[in-house]
């Protein structure tokens, strides 16, 4: 039998198709009752099914076999924050990140403290971004305007029980909300169409479906929109080919949220399954639940566009930054590095002492609201500062009382006088450069403007060193 690979583009796509549908007449007219497809669904880094790996003994049984691939589970990234952190299925990993603005910690060289400059978040993301950041990971994160994931469909075409064919296709859902927007775009980008051997790939029914699958509060309502389509969208596998990617939009208008801050949260399901056409058996069509996002919307009066608010993804990324003696925050950042590295060697002493902020999991939370908590943070730092370093730590004015985690968080130095959890002394404190503490509370004010990181504990961030 003749076999012939093919990867698809839409510029080919005339020719292509032809090619394989050619060798399809007898597999697509055929009454023969044991045609069959086994697809199976994984990460966006794997492509087409080796037909001579799927011909060896055994490797049916072993596709069939591999059950929790047929309906995934919808998860959110890892890093989600707010009610549904808890509420809903989390991924097992960190999802891939970019570190956005990590190299400026050079270009920031030579600035004054209050010159240091925090570029702005990323608020769009191209479907080659999307790739390349995802790898072998489950989500990435762009920013907190910026996320995506994907999937992998990888078919097996089947007669009496023999593969002869094999074909796949990926799905990505890049998820971006413009600067002081609420609105929420999901692009569906269909992309990496291949197919081998005997088969009927481009007739493949492929639907796919959305919506807030969780909402807090209850009563929100949403405004869902599209670009020349609404949901659910069904189209085969040849029409997705030939440009058959789209955009679903959701918006949640002011005035329904929770607290002063007029925060919704929500999460996002993307539904995506794949059926063979008429005359390949399967059982249920393939996919289903395959990932989950959580926007999050506020109209806070303490943050940018406050008149209407704007809206983000409810997940924690990383303040950076920079070790490099270009960086005027060098010091802060030295200080930071330490006190999650080797808490045990800052002050005040405490040997078992773990300090919040390291990774995702223990994000540290922004304080802003309660005046006199944060006069207590700054109070407590600041005898620290003069009990271990002397009544002139200050040098005359040249240093200042660094304190971490910074007094503008939950976990700051006084958190033992509101939360019993909390040691007297899980912290740490430094009499560093006024300059570079300067600087490094400069960035931190630039970093909880510019991504809306909100009060409480529904919000949070971490830190990240880079040299």
């Amino acid at each position: 039998m003749r076999r012939s690979r093919l990867r698809l583009s839409a510029v080919l796509l005339p020719a292509l198709l032809a090619s394989a549908v050619a060798p399809l007449d007898s597999a697509e007219g055929s009454e023969d009752p044991e045609q069959e497809v086994i697809t199976t669904v994984g990460p966006v880094d794997t492509g087409l099914p080796d037909l001579d790996e799927l011909r060896k003994p055994r490797a049916v049984e072993r596709l069939r076999a591999s059950q929790e691939t047929r309906l995934p589970q919808g998860i959110l990234p890892r890093e989600t924050i707010g009610p549904a952190r808890e509420a809903m299925a989390r991924a097992d990993e960190v999802s891939a990140t970019a570190v956005e603005g990590g190299s400026a910690g050079s270009s920031r060289g030579g600035v004054s403290a209050a010159a240091v400059s925090l570029p702005e978040p990323a608020h769009t993301m191209t479907p080659q971004q999307c790739t390349s950041g995802l790898a072998d990971k489950q989500f990435y994160i762009r920013s907190r305007f910026a996320v995506c994931s994907g999937k992998t469909f990888k078919t097996a075409w089947l007669r009496g029980g023999r593969p002869i064919g094999a074909s796949s296709f990926t799905v990505l859902a890049i998820g971006t909300i413009p600067k002081n927007s609420r609105t929420m775009t999901v692009v569906y980008r269909f992309t990496n169409f291949a197919a081998t051997g005997v088969h009927n790939a481009p007739g493949m029914s492929i639907s796919t479906n959305a919506k807030i699958a969780k909402s807090w509060p209850a009563r929100a309502r949403y405004k869902h929109g599209g670009v020349g389509t609404s949901m659910p969208v069904k189209r085969t596998w040849a029409q997705l080919l030939n440009g058959g990617n789209f955009k679903h939009t959701v918006y949640a208008a002011p005035g329904q949220g929770s607290s002063s801050d007029d925060h919704i949260f929500a999460v996002y399901q993307p539904t995506v399954k794949a059926a063979p056409p008429p005359g390949w058996g399967e059982v249920d069509p393939a996919g289903g639940d395959l990932f989950m996002m959580p926007p999050r919307w506020d109209k806070a009066n303490y943050l940018p566009h406050r008149a209407k608010g704007a809206a983000i993804f409810s997940v924690s990324t990383a303040l950076v930054y920079s070790t490099k003696e270009s960086a005027p925050e060098k010091d802060v950042a030295k200080h930071v590095k330490l006190a999650l590295t080797r808490p045990s060697q800052t002050q005040p002493p405490y040997l078992h002492k773990k300090l919040a902020g390291g990774s995702p999991d223990e994000p540290l939370t922004r304080l802003f609201k309660d005046g006199r908590r944060k006069q207590a943070n700054y109070n407590r730092s600041r005898y620290n500062c003069k009990k271990y370093f002397g009544d002139d730590y200050t040098e005359g004015g040249r240093k200042e009382c660094d304190e971490y985690p910074m007094k503008t968080t939950y976990e700051g130095a006084a958190a033992s006088e509101y939360d019993p959890r909390f040691h007297k002394r899980n912290f740490s404190v430094r009499a560093l450069p006024k300059k570079s503490n300067g600087a490094a509370g400069n960035l931190l004010a630039q970093y909880y403007e510019k991504n809306r990181v909100i009060d409480g504990p529904d919000d949070g961030f971490f830190m990240k060193i880079i040299s």
